[in-house]
């Protein structure tokens, strides 16, 4: 099986005359095929996924279709151990434990009541559960105040019984007088391991879908990076924009829910995500993409908050979240791995054409940590190199400086590669790309998390509103400005409670004074 399985790994990368019919008889193959080991089922699995959302045929898809749904009893034959690593888990007919926060962990149980519950063989219940179980259950403090030993399970035992424990101990701690955050905070005190056991859930990566509006078929060559051209994708024509009904709005989000839990992956846009305003856009050859904002109590103070998920054919491919201050875009993006052969750089580019043509923005930057600050993941796949071939700069000159030298390298010498220590250092600073005609350098070295370290230096801290009312005593010549530039200031305030939080962005950019005085605010002054 483990040269039928290469096979199939190569095929993903094979297009031509014929070669829709080769992958066919090797899918044809595989189904006859009995595969025991789990590394060599998680591969196989893999592969199937890929040629599902990437088919080359009608055939290829219905057969990878077929053999995927197999995958429930497959894997229930072999040892279930390697099937809870990060990189694989969420596969039909395995299971694997995780800590969830509370709000995902109650909307998990509430999707499938009967596939969630306290992982007992790896998580005790200690000390860090008494103030919560004082809370929960009367005459607990004849334990918890002077015994040494609290049997804390025997409280929960009791008071559940029957019930799936996990879920009575979310529905108690909903029920408390107390706000959500503090709800929020007495469930992580526990930090309670959750077994989720997957069976053959439409919540597993191999079942996962959402209806593909039309199918598109590979017959030749997937899109290279080398064919991406940021300039060109940007000014692309306007995108359609369809806005889902709530029901249909809530449905995604709990699609992309669980496509991020199944990954061990919690986004802040899918936990609390508007399904109110979920919008969809059909971005070409097969790929679907599904946008949401959050809502008014769930927003950051300055920045606005938006994200995103990707389909293609109707499978989950990845995920997209950003932040908006004026005309800058950080953005932070992740093709699952299974799909990192796919056109990943045209799906970026479509992607950042969509936010533009959304939000207006003209400056995308991207963390340090997506391009492998504190990330083995980034530096082992060259994610530095992925950005910086599409355009991309740094924002610091001597890691600037390090990339034209190591450019220079790989000129001279084809088979180069960039030692890892090397892309550790590129990985420091932020890379950036800005639209033709902006301001060059101007968000090079801003930082938001100066702002809010100003604000608590000022003595004025303790008399502020939050959000970006908080900031504009701190601009030293506000008292100057005129009545109109403080009222279009204050429409910008006003603009961040709107529905959706693109009101609150279009009408920052029309006031180039405040974004002037934020961007003063938040810029570090280089080294002298």
């Amino acid at each position: 099986m483990t040269k039928l399985v290469e096979k199939l790994e190569e095929a993903k990368r094979r297009f031509g005359p014929g070669e829709a019919q080769r992958t066919e008889a090797l899918l044809n193959e595989a189904a006859k095929a009995r595969v025991i080991e789990a590394d060599e089922l998680i591969r196989f699995h893999e592969a199937l996924l890929f040629h599902r959302a990437y088919p080359k045929s009608e055939g290829v898809l219905q057969r990878a279709e077929d053999l995927l749904a197999s995958f429930g009893e497959r894997a229930a034959r072999a040892d279930p151990e390697p099937f809870e690593e990060p990189e694989v888990s969420g596969i039909a007919g395995t299971a694997f434990s995780a800590i969830f926060s509370y709000d995902v962990a109650r909307r998990l149980v509430e999707l499938h009541p009967n596939e969630l519950e306290v992982d007992w063989e790896r998580f005790e219940l200690t000390d860090r559960a008494a103030g919560l179980w004082r809370r929960l259950f009367p005459l607990v403090e004849e334990d918890t105040l002077v015994e040494a030993h609290v049997p804390y399970r025997a409280w929960l035992d009791a008071a559940a019984g029957s019930d799936r424990q996990l879920g009575w101990l979310l529905r108690r701690i909903a029920a408390l007088p107390a706000t959500e955050p503090e709800k929020a905070d007495l469930y992580r005190s526990l930090d309670l391991a959750v077994r989720w056991n997957l069976g053959n859930s439409e919540a597993t990566r191999t079942r996962t879908r959402l209806p593909a509006s039309e199918v598109f078929y590979h017959d030749e060559p997937l899109l290279r990076r080398s064919g991406v051209s940021l300039a060109a994708e940007l000014d692309g024509p306007p995108l359609t924009l369809e806005r889902l009904s709530p029901a249909h709005g809530r449905a995604v989000l709990d699609t992309a829910l669980r496509t991020s839990a199944v990954r061990y992956r919690e986004l802040h846009g899918f936990t609390y995500g508007d399904a109110k305003r979920v919008w969809k856009a059909n971005i070409g050859r097969g790929v679907a993409v599904y946008v949401c904002g959050v809502p008014r109590e769930r927003r950051l103070p300055l920045r606005a908050y938006h994200a995103a998920t990707m389909f293609k054919n109707g499978v989950p491919v990845g995920y997209f979240e950003t932040l908006t201050l004026f005309g800058r875009l950080e953005v932070g993006f992740n093709l699952y791995y299974t799909f990192r052969e796919g056109e990943t750089a045209w799906l970026f580019g479509q992607l950042l054409r969509l936010f533009r043509q959304m939000l207006g923005v003209t400056c995308f930057s991207v963390d340090p940590y997506q391009i492998g600050d504190e990330n083995d993941e980034a530096i082992e796949s060259g994610a530095f190199w992925f950005y910086r071939k599409l355009g991309f700069r740094s924002t610091e000159a001597p890691i600037e400086n390090l990339a034209k030298a190591e450019e220079r390298k790989i000129a001279a010498a084809p088979g180069y590669r960039t030692p890892a220590r090397t892309l550790r250092r590129l990985a420091t600073a932020p890379v950036i790309y800005e639209m033709p005609g902006g301001e060059t350098g101007a968000w090079d070295r801003f930082r938001v998390r100066n702002i809010g370290l100003a604000l608590q230096r000022s003595r004025r801290r303790e008399e502020a509103p939050g959000g970006l009312a908080a900031i504009l005593p701190l601009i030293p010549d506000f008292g100057r400005w005129s009545a109109e530039e403080k009222r279009r200031a204050s429409d910008v305030v006003r603009a961040k409670s709107a529905p959706d939080e693109t009101t609150y962005v279009r009408t920052m950019q029309r006031h180039a004074k405040l974004r002037d005085a934020v961007l003063r605010l938040g810029t570090t002054a280089p080294p002298k």
